[in-house]
Order: structure tokens, then C-alpha cells, then sequence
């Protein structure tokens, strides 16, 4: 690394402790709090992780994890295409040089139809779809290109139940359906390339890879009777979801061992899709704090800081644990406390982290939290009319910003 991080070069994980306390000092002071940090060429590295253990796969990056643009020209450049949860990210997927884009449409809107299916006209772009009825609005579009039918596997995993999608009826037609979705697809003259199903997010232990597999076994089953019903698809995407462990006590995803169990499981005559997101990016980011009040109160100390749910939205969506750290220089020398870390957002939801080990923190003081390069900026908002925050991209040596601060005056600039 380049001072922005002390680990082993491509090492499975990236820990909190290993970025460096002084370079993430050098940077809060010249670019303010809260500040995300993505350090591009860890995002080459687990890309590059991905393909070893994948050699053979169609390998899709999950824009929605992080959409930045030097993330995306990197992903790109690692020879991965891009999968899309909207007509922005196909936009963006599209702008940042990825020559292989699939749109995977969730009750898409009227507006994410119509611009992708202009978007088709010059790029190379696939559609996911998860309802029939999708294809009726894609013939009133005069568009019948190259689709993915999306399966509901009823299977599902995850590290919250917001995002198990394999159970949710949300997300895809159900299995029992999919052969004749497929086949209605093919007859009025779309060109089916694949099925596609995804799981969920979070996957990391033995738990979690069981019903992994099962998911594999189930597409390829479907991918046999397709076949057997005399249509030829090309891929079978089993999704992504590839976990991180979030806290220091959990270990890393064996991804050669999921990617053992995945071929061992997968037995379509067809290639292989994976669509790994979180897995790119998470460990890739941390997100820059400053603790701007101290309440000690009877249950614990309350320590204020400039960033919030506003900022960082997983804790409060999903009660997710990210570490914290303080990078205060002379923290090895203060008693450790229990401590509460709380945004400035007037919700009691607002807290980054409940009853955690830090030293004695002080006014003024820098935290990093950790695991943040994945859904941090993404799910970024401005409650409370506060401006989301800036991103700094770093790539060896060298740091740009590639997302400037919102200010109050932006917040306004639409409204009449």
C-alpha cells in the first residue's frame, strides 16, 4: 500500500486498523467531515480476487453498492460489466465505459423504460425482467432486444430480512412460472439470453452458503427444463451478495470455497453470472467523523458527531454494525470508556454505534467508521435539509476529490 492502508497486499479483508490514522487525519483536515474515503486501487484488488476465483463466470458489478465514478472506471477497466437497478446507474454504467450493461427492472418506472430503451440504441444493453406484463411496455416502446427473465427461487439469505429477495414476491416470477414466462418471452420475439435470480446480501458462513447452493441447484434445474422446452439460453446469473464481515470478531468469506461449492452446484449448459457488489467495494471505504459534543449521562456517554443517518443510513435502516475507531493521535493513552455514537439528525434511530469501547473521546476528535465503501454515499439523503457529504477518491498516492460538499443553497436549487 501508500500510507492509505498498512494490510497485506490483496489480503481477504481489510480491517478498520489497517488504514492509516495519519493519512485519514491529512485528508479530514484538508477536506472537512463527514467525508467518505474510497481507495480505488483496494477496489482493483478484490476485483481482481473476483476473477481469480471465477475465472470462467460472467462477472456483472452491482452498481448500486457504490455508483462513483472512479469506482465504476475501475470496475470497468477490470473487464467486468455492470448490472443496474435504474436508468441512472445505466446512465452512469454506461458514461464510465462498461461495455456490457444488463438492466435489472423492479416494477420499473415509465421514465427508466423509456431512457434505457434509448440508451439501447447506442450501447449494448440487456434487460432483466421480473413481471410479464414488463414485456407489454417494452413492445409499446417498439424495443424487443435482448432479455434476462428474473426468477423468484424462493430462497433467501441475507444479514437483515430487508434484504432477503429470494422469498420477497417482490423480486421476480415465481419458479414454478418461469419455464412459461421464458417461453412466452422467446415467442413474441424478445431474445432470451438468461435467467437470473439473486438471493440476497450478506452471505458469509455455512448457513448462508447452503442455501447458496440450493440456489444454484434450483436455477440450473430451471435452466434443464428451458432447455428441454427447446429454448436455448446462454447464461444462468445466480446474483451476488458476497458477504464482509463487518465486525473484527468475524472471519472472511472463503471465496474460493464459495466459489468451489458454486461450480460444484452449477450444472446448466450454460455460462455461469455472478453479480458481486458489496464485495468490490465495501471494505474499499471509510467514512471520516468529528465528534462535536460530549453528554455523559447515567446509561452511557453520548458523543455527538457531524455524521448521521443522513450520511450513513445502514445502521438505522437495517440496525447494521460498522466499527468505529479514533484516530485522535494520542488515543492510546486515554482510558476507555462506553460509548454511544450519535448523528445530529432529531431521530433516536440516529446512532452510529451503541455502547462501544473507545478511548475517552474528546471535542474535536476524528473517528473513522469502517466498511463503508458499500450503500454508505449511495443511501446518502438530505432529511433534515442536511447536504450530504463529500467523497474523496485515492488511488496510490495521489487523492481527488470526486464529489464536492452539498451546501444549505443546494438543497434549494430546484424548488421555485
Amino acid at each position: 500500500m501508500t500510507g492509505t492502508a498498512a494490510a497485506v497486499e490483496n489480503s481477504p479483508i481489510r480491517r478498520l486498523a489497517d488504514w492509516s490514522a495519519a493519512r485519514l487525519r491529512d485528508l479530514a483536515a484538508e477536506y472537512e467531515t463527514p467525508l467518505y474515503v474510497i481507495d480505488i486501487e483496494r477496489v482493483r484488488e478484490n476485483a481482481a480476487r473476483l476473477r481469480e476465483a471465477f475465472p470462467d463466470a460472467a462477472i456483472d458489478y452491482a452498481v448500486k453498492a457504490n455508483a462513483r465514478r472512479p469506482v465504476l472506471e475501475a470496475i470497468a477497466e477490470a473487464g467486468f460489466g455492470a448490472e443496474c437497478a435504474s436508468a441512472g446507474e445505466v446512465v452512469r454504467a454506461c458514461e464510465a465505459g462498461f461495455s456490457d450493461v444488463r438492466y435489472t427492472a423492479v416494477n420499473p418506472p415509465s421514465r427508466d423504460l423509456d431512457r434505457v430503451v434509448e440508451l439501447a440504441d447506442d450501447y449494448d444493453i440487456t434487460i432483466t425482467i421480473g413481471a410479464l406484463d414488463t414485456l407489454d411496455r417494452l413492445e409499446e416502446r417498439g424495443w424487443s432486444g435482448s432479455l434476462y427473465v428474473r426468477v423468484n427461487p424462493d430462497i433467501g439469505v441475507g444479514h437483515h430480512t430487508k434484504v432477503r429477495t429470494g422469498t420477497d414476491p417482490k423480486f421476480g416470477i415465481p419458479a414454478g412460472r418461469a419455464v412459461a414466462a421464458v417461453a412466452e418471452a422467446d415467442e413474441r420475439g424478445f431474445t432470451v439470453e438468461g435467467i437470473h435470480a439473486h438471493a440476497g446480501s450478506g452471505i458469509l458462513d455455512s448457513e448462508d452458503l447452503a442455501a447458496h447452493r440450493a440456489l444454484v441447484e434450483r436455477l440450473s434445474e430451471l435452466a434443464g427444463e428451458i432447455a428441454d422446452a427447446g429454448i436455448v439460453i446462454d447464461a444462468v446469473s445466480i446474483g451476488g451478495g458476497f458477504g464482509v464481515p463487518y465486525r473484527d470478531s468475524e472471519a472472511p468469506l472463503d471465496l474460493d470455497a464459495l466459489a468451489r461449492a458454486t461450480r460444484e452446484a452449477f450444472s446448466a449448459d450454460a455460462r455461469l453470472g455472478i453479480e458481486p457488489g458489496r464485495y468490490c467495494v465495501a471494505d474499499a471505504g471509510v467514512l471520516l467523523t468529528t465528534v462535536n459534543t460530549m453528554k455523559p449521562t447515567p446509561e452511557t456517554t453520548v458523543v455527538g458527531v457531524d455524521a448521521g443517518m443522513t450520511v450513513l443510513a445502514r445502521p438505522a435502516l437495517y440496525d447494521a454494525f460498522h466499527e468505529i475507531r479514533s484516530l485522535a493521535a494520542d488515543s492510546g493513552g486515554r482510558e476507555t470508556v462506553e460509548a454511544t455514537i450519535a448523528g445530529p439528525v432529531c431521530e433516536s434511530s440516529d446512532v452510529l454505534g451503541r455502547d462501544r469501547a473507545l478511548p475517552a473521546p474528546e471535542r474535536g476528535d476524528l473517528f473513522a467508521i469502517g466498511n463503508a465503501g458499500a450503500y454508505g454515499y449511495e443511501m446518502a439523503n438530505t432529511y433534515n435539509s442536511r447536504p450530504r457529504p463529500a467523497v474523496v477518491a485515492l488511488d496510490g498516492a495521489d487523492a481527488e476529490r470526486c464529489v464536492r460538499r452539498e451546501t444549505i443553497a443546494d438543497l434549494g436549487r430546484y424548488e421555485r
